[in-house]
């Protein structure tokens, strides 16, 4: 579509006409509308708001993954498709902020939770009895990781005690980041489901 104006009339019906061909199954016609709506969502809506490459594409996949499932929902009324995308493209950007906090804090409280309460700067090596619960600790994150689903013991040993980025995470497990984060934040609550029993 040439004309960048997308309230022009030209557009409008381009646009009801690909809609119409897309909910009856043409896949070309949902093709042309990612085609012309995917690089303004990504650099408009979903870059600013998670600025961070992989995650807005993560994003965008999941908006038009939506958008394709819901697309008999969309009715024009004189507005743009383009608005009706970026309305899913931001909810898809606060569940991924939302996400990324739930499992931030789920991740401080694991390791509030693993990590025995010592002075900052001690050295468990050099006391006896720092090493001995440091040792008990181990011994118990062992005995939980062997009750976990492998799947998320595996999240959990890449993420907290590989120390792995997300990305990398996300890469090993053959996942998108978003799954990742929503993985990880239930292994972490599995694991202490677990550890607190």
């Amino acid at each position: 579509m040439r004309s960048d104006d997308l309230q022009s009339k030209d557009r409008l019906r381009w646009e009801k006409q690909l809609v119409r061909k897309a909910v009856d199954g043409d896949r070309q016609a949902f093709g042309a509308l990612y085609h012309e709506y995917a690089p303004r969502l990504f650099s408009r809506v979903l870059m600013p708001r998670l600025g961070n490459r992989a995650a807005a594409e993560d994003a965008l996949s999941e908006t038009f993954r939506t958008a394709l499932e819901r697309l008999h929902q969309f009715k024009p009324k004189g507005v743009s498709f383009y608005f009706w995308l970026s309305r899913i493209a931001m909810n898809k950007a606060t569940d991924m902020h939302r996400v990324k906090a739930r499992t931030h804090r789920a991740l401080t409280s694991f390791h509030e939770l693993v990590v025995p309460n010592r002075p900052k700067g001690e050295d468990p090596g050099k006391n006896i009895e720092a090493q001995q619960e440091l040792d008990a600790v181990r011994a118990r994150m062992a005995e939980v990781f062997e009750t976990l689903n492998p799947r998320y013991r595996r999240a959990i040993e890449l993420r907290f005690l590989e120390d792995k980025s997300r990305e990398e995470c996300a890469e090993i497990l053959e996942v998108k980041i978003g799954t990742f984060d929503v993985l990880i934040l239930r292994a972490l609550r599995a694991f202490r489901k677990k550890w607190e029993q």
